[in-house]
């Protein structure tokens, strides 16, 4: 597919996109990198993201594949959290003119994010915005990516109610985040605020450099389990409860 899609990239006036489950990014990855390298802009749609694949198994579960994209350089990947953020990462693909961007997207429902009480959805463009917070002087940072976006919610939540000064960031594109100016990204990312906790249903690996030495990462260093999703994230740790109790660890 990918050396197809490279192909019609080349015809003016055509953008051509194609689909596949995420985990099989790795056969695509030759196309893919020289898609990066001539600077053309295919847009690449990988489903079934995570484990949230659930009983196809850990043959069919992503784990190191965000990792492995995000390290090839001049590719933009989108991870969006809900209908409103995919619509938008599509507008950035279709505007996206020197390389390929790739979309990776749930198997799983996810719910709609209320925009009347939270950010609104065309922030993404920018790669990381913040969500939420009840603060301007937050204790905390909450870092969610994809379908676990939901999870740090919240969590998010359940800190406001105990009046605990948190800020909510959704970070759909590491790639997006680092084009914009470092006047914006550290009005996101405050230096200053060392208590961070990243979620991503997937590889670690690159999340040190946003959450920092005193962060922690609520990430996968072992491949899935063939199961039905609800029971996988609960045993892997991408959950309200889990989420929250991590971010208390941090704040005391």
């Amino acid at each position: 597919m990918g050396s197809i899609l490279n192909g019609m990239a080349l015809t003016d006036g055509i953008i051509p996109y194609g689909g596949t489950f995420f985990v099989f990014s790795d056969y695509m990855r030759p196309p893919v990198r020289m898609a990066a390298l001539m600077g053309i802009r295919p847009i690449l749609v990988y489903t079934h993201d995570s484990i949230g694949l659930g009983e196809d198994g850990p043959t069919h579960q992503p784990i190191e594949q965000c990792a492995a994209l995000r390290a090839i350089p001049n590719i933009t990947l989108i991870r969006p959290a809900d209908a409103n953020e995919t619509s938008m990462a599509w507008k950035v693909a279709i505007e996206h003119r020197t390389g390929p961007v790739a979309l990776a997207l749930t198997r799983q429902k996810v719910p709609t994010i209320d925009r009347t009480k939270y950010a609104a959805a065309d922030n993404l463009s920018k790669g990381a915005y913040i969500l939420g917070e009840n603060s301007k002087t937050p204790q905390i940072i909450l870092i969610g990516t994809g379908s676990e976006v939901q999870y740090v919610l919240g969590a998010y939540e359940q800190l406001v109610k105990e009046n605990i000064p948190a800020r909510l960031v959704s970070m759909p594109s590491w790639e997006l985040f680092e084009r914009q100016s470092r006047e914006y990204r550290e009005s996101v990312l405050t230096p200053s605020i060392k208590k961070r906790l990243v979620v991503e249903a997937g590889s670690p690996m690159g999340w040190h450099k946003y959450a920092g030495d005193s962060g922690v990462i609520i990430g996968l260093n072992t491949f899935g389990a063939s199961a039905p999703y609800e029971l996988l994230y609960k045993e892997y740790g991408f959950t309200v409860e889990n989420v929250l109790g991590k971010a208390r660890a941090l704040l005391s």
